[in-house]
């Protein structure tokens, strides 16, 4: 791949907490290399108000996150996506937008916090348990030399990040 700053866009169902603490932990920590984006399959509409108290409880910026469909980035004048992750299995397993320029795409999920209903501190621990494991496979990916790799090799390595702690499917899981 050319250099960079690399477009990058985190599908999830609903675009109101996987994949908003994607995209603001990459906006952050991808500054000047990379662009973060999200939405979502059927957006709910807003953001689950703990991922945004979660990302301001570690320092992440909470401004302009919005939950939106998927549609805005697939229009002739979105940002052109150099890649697309899933961070959710029902998000993987639908069919998506033909997105333009070919994206390099990866599933990366984990379980969804906003499950969570045993109350506020299960919840606080559900949303701080996923912001971590996005933060992992994030740095993970950050760190990769994506200007030197060969897209086959990327493509691999894109994979291989999806399957760290957290998964909430790996392909070892089918028998």
């Amino acid at each position: 791949m050319s250099g960079g700053p690399f477009n990058v866009l985190f599908l999830c169902t609903g675009n109101s907490a996987r994949s908003i603490l994607a995209e603001s932990i990459l906006r952050k920590d991808g500054a000047g290399r990379f662009n973060a984006f999200s939405a979502g399959s059927r957006p709910k509409g807003a953001v689950n108000p703990m991922a945004l108290s979660v990302l301001r409880e570690f320092g992440y910026p909470t401004e302009d996150l919005r939950s939106k469909p998927w549609e805005e980035f697939a229009t002739p004048d979105a940002p052109v996506m150099d890649f697309v992750f899933t961070v959710c299995d029902q998000a993987a397993g639908e069919a998506c937008p033909v997105w333009p320029g070919q994206p390099m795409t990866a599933h990366w999920g984990i379980e969804d916090p906003s499950h969570e209903n045993r109350g506020e501190i299960w919840s606080r621990a559900a949303f701080t348990t996923a912001f971590r494991y996005l933060k992992n496979r994030i740095s993970a990916f950050a760190a990769l030399p994506i200007e030197s790799l060969e897209r086959s090799r990327l493509s691999v390595k894109v994979r291989e990040i999806g399957q760290l702690d957290g998964a909430s499917f790996r392909p070892s899981d089918v028998a």
